[in-house]
This record gives structure tokens, sequence and C-alpha cells, in this order.
């Protein structure tokens, strides 16, 4: 049986007046898309990183693996604090780590500092399932799925636009000055919560289980050690093949665990219900699949024009090149809510899936003039922003409202670890499949076009694993509007 949700605790403040539902949901959707940029703020600046630090290539690489790891930790293991001790106050917390990681990254240029900045940063990725989980209390039920769906794009969103901004300020100005930007959209975001975002008073029962917090941490890190460091040290080498296996052995362990504690850090049994876990699957793949798109487009058009397919573009015209994607995004959000209040998140995500791949198509067919690298580009960044608002409504739909932080954020945690294998998949072929030209080692074209066809593939896939989901009765929402929210056990689809 799933938790009962809680009175607030003794201090918390009562629900006050209903907060203003327009406001609230554009500070939460601000907030994510800052939390999101700051995933990919460093990637122009990778290349860059070994002189203006004096770090090695794989030193500089760990600017971006540490955020990965950290976001994977915090994002599921906060979410499950915020369901007991409080949403608002989490969130809080996690814009405060990220504010403090920008200010370490402004002030230093030693690679060490860096990456625990970059760290920091990473753990604020916890943002967007603890936005969802607000919004599933205080909002109307009517009002709950666009909102939602605003929000879960937002981590595309982000990335979209951060690429060529980040751009832009690399070219053009002093690298800390990015950091320093952040720090101040941070602290811009601490203050508008404050102003604008109330304590939602349900509360999960029980204690806090730090034996399965630190048995997931330690499962996740060596999973996405081995992963993303596998390209660089060798995928049969001891130390990759150890992490996999040890990997495996803890987290056999650790579900060993959760099935017998009373108060589990993930609850095991709710999240095998195939609705939870297939549409957890499908996050693994829409991940892949969209990740692939932003680590090809930008690499592909800076190719210099030498290898034939190359249009030789600058660091600035290939992060615009995803920018038509973000505001693509934006603008279909509601209406992929709109689709998932008439005919059910399940449709809504098996057309998101079919986008994808149509995307892909257009990608594998049209890779030799700017425009239509835009457009095959822009076409997969409408299948993902489509996909990323229908998973939280299938999640929503399976738990009970004491589970919906830690549920979102391990369906969010799913969505990293796709882009993770994604990035290691991309890395290796475009490293492995190539040729000289202009005196240099390049991926050939047909390098790309094999990316092409594994993020298609995985679009395939997630539509497959899309039709495997278990059929909901259209008025089984999910949400919980702030009127009833403390009186209603959702028990689950």
């Amino acid at each position: 049986m799933p938790e009962a949700i809680s009175e607030p605790a003794a201090g918390d403040t009562a629900p006050g007046p209903a907060p203003h539902p327009r406001r609230l949901v554009a500070v939460l959707a601000f907030c994510g898309v800052v939390v999101a940029v700051m995933q990919t703020l460093v990637v122009p600046l990778l290349p860059h990183v070994p002189a203006l630090t004096g770090a090695s290539p794989t030193g500089a690489s760990w600017l971006v693996t540490v955020t990965l790891l950290t976001g994977a930790i915090c994002t599921p293991v906060l979410g499950r604090v915020g369901d007991m001790y409080g949403k608002r106050r989490v969130l809080l917390a996690s814009l405060g780590v990220l504010v403090a990681g920008s200010v370490l990254c402004a002030v230093s240029s030693q690679i060490g500092v860096l990456i625990t900045g970059r760290a920091l940063q990473g753990a604020a990725l916890a943002v967007v399932p603890l936005g969802i989980s607000i919004m599933r209390d205080e909002l109307a039920p009517e009002r709950v799925l666009p909102s939602v769906a605003l929000m879960s794009s937002t981590l595309g969103i982000g990335a979209a636009v951060g690429l060529p901004v980040a751009a832009l300020v690399v070219e053009h100005y002093d690298w800390h000055t990015m950091f320093w930007a952040s720090a101040g959209l941070g602290l811009l975001d601490i203050v508008l919560v404050l102003l604008c975002v109330p304590e939602s008073p349900p509360r999960s029962r029980g204690r806090f289980d730090a034996v399965g917090a630190l048995g997931l941490s330690a499962a996740l890190v060596s999973l996405l050690l081995a992963v993303t460091q596998g390209g660089q040290w060798g995928w049969t080498s001891p130390r990759t093949l150890g992490l996999l296996v040890l990997a495996v052995v803890i987290g056999l362990l650790w579900g060993r665990y959760e099935l017998r504690v009373t108060s589990p850090m993930v609850d095991l049994r709710v999240s095998a219900r195939p609705a939870v876990l297939l549409s957890n699957l499908a996050a693994l793949l829409i991940g892949f699949a969209f990740y692939a798109n932003s680590l090809s487009t930008a690499q592909m058009v800076q190719e210099p024009t030498s290898t034939g397919y190359g249009l030789g573009a600058s660091i600035v015209v290939s992060g615009l090149c995803l920018l038509p994607g973000g505001l693509t995004m934006v603008a279909l959000s509601p209406v992929s809510a709109r689709i998932s209040a008439a005919y059910g998140p399940k449709t809504t995500l098996a057309l998101a899936s079919s986008i994808l791949a149509v995307g892909y198509v257009v990608r594998f067919f049209t890779s030799h003039q700017l425009w239509t690298i835009v457009l095959g580009a822009t076409v997969v960044a409408a299948g993902t922003a489509v996909a990323y608002s229908a998973l939280p409504a299938l999640v929503m739909r399976a738990v009970p409202v004491s589970e919906t932080g830690a549920a979102n954020g391990l369906n969010t945690l799913m969505r990293s670890v796709g882009q993770a294998f994604c990035s290691a998949a991309v890395a290796a072929v475009l490293a492995n499949v190539t040729f000289e030209a202009g005196g240099r080692t390049a991926p050939t074209l047909h390098a790309y076009l094999l990316v092409f066809l594994m993020a298609g593939g995985a679009a395939l896939l997630a539509l497959a694993v899309t039709l495997c989901l278990p059929r909901q009765r259209p008025a089984a929402t999910g949400s919980v509007g702030r009127d009833h929210r403390t009186s209603l056990v959702q028990e689950g689809a």
C-alpha cells in the first residue's frame, strides 16, 4: 500500500490564500529553465578549457560528467526529501546550492574548484520534479496538466536556449561572466519563489531512508562513471567492467533492502507497476533520442568544409541552430497538455515518439544545408516537447500524491541516464568512424548518419514501449487540487 499523506508537521505554515496560478507556474517554469541552462552552460567552453585552466582534456570533460552524476543522485533523493519535509524548502535549498556552485566557478580558474562548482550546479536538477510536485499540490485540477507539461519541457527548452547564449558569452566576453550571470539568475529565482510559491502541506509519513539513498547513489555513480568514462578508459578495461559489475551488485542489494524497509527511498512495488515502469523506460529512450540531436547538430555544422559535408560555421551559429527548437518546445507544451486532456497521455507520448522518429528521418536525408539541418533539429525538438510534457502526467496517474516528488524525480533521473548512454554512444561513433580531411581527423558523414539511425531507433523503441502501457481511465488525471489535496490519497491506476 502506498504511504498516506500526513498533516503538516509542527511549525509548518498552514495553507494560506491560494497563490495566483499564472504567477506560480511562471516562477516555477523560470526556475526550471535556469536549471536546465546550467546543465549545458559549459558545452561551448569545453574545447577552450585546457588552454584557460591548464587542465587536461580528460579533466575538462569532468565539467559535464560531474553535473550528470550529482544531478542523477540528487534528483530522486531530493524529490523524496521534498515529499517528506516540504517541497518549497527543498526547492529553495536546491536553488541556493546552484548559486553557491555558480559563484565558485565565477571566482576561480582552477579545474578542481570548477569541477566542485559544477557538481553543486548539477545538484539543482531536482528543481524540476519538485516544481511539478508543487503544481500538483497547489493548482486546481484543470490547470495541472498544462502547467506540468510546461515545467517538464523546461529541461529541453533550457538546453536549447542555453547553448547559443553560452556561445555568445564565450565568444565576446570573459568566460567567468556566464557563471556570474547564472548566480544572479539563481538569486532571482530564490526571491521569486519566496514571494510567489507557498509551502505545500501534504507530507509522506515515515523516516528518511538514508541507507536507501546511499545505496541508490552508489549504484548510480558506478553505472554512470562506467558509461561516461568507458570511451576513455576502454570498454573492456578492468576499471570499466569493475564499475559495471559493482553497479549491478549494489543495485541488487539495494533493491532487496528497499523491499524490506518500512519507508523506502523508492517504493519498488509502486515503481514496478506497468504504468510506472514502462513510463520510466520510455523516459530513458526519449532522453537518448533527444540528446543525440543536441550533441550532433552543433558539432556537425562546425565541421570544416574540407570534410565535404561540414559548413564551417562558428560556435555561435552552431548554437543558434538549436534555438528554433527551443522556441518550438515553448509553443508545443500547452498543445501537448490539451492532447493529453482529450485523449490521454499515452496517446500523447505515442505521437511524440513518432514525431521524434520522423525528425531523424528528415535529419538522415537532409544533412547538407543549414536550413534543412535546422528543420530536422526543430522537428526532433517538437517531438521532445510533446514527450516531456506527457511523461509526468503518466507518472502522476499511477502514484499516490505523497510520492509525487520521488516518482517524478525517478522519471527525470531516467531521462538523465538515457542522455548519459547517448553521450557515450555518440562519442564512440564520432571518434571511431573517421577519415582524414584537410590535414585533420574528422568524423565521416556516415558517422553522423549512424547517430541519427540510433536515435531514430530509440524513438521507435519508445513508441513500442508506449503502446504497451496499460489503458487508464480518462478521468484519472492523477492531479489533486488545492482545495482537497490533504484529503485524497491516490492509489494509482
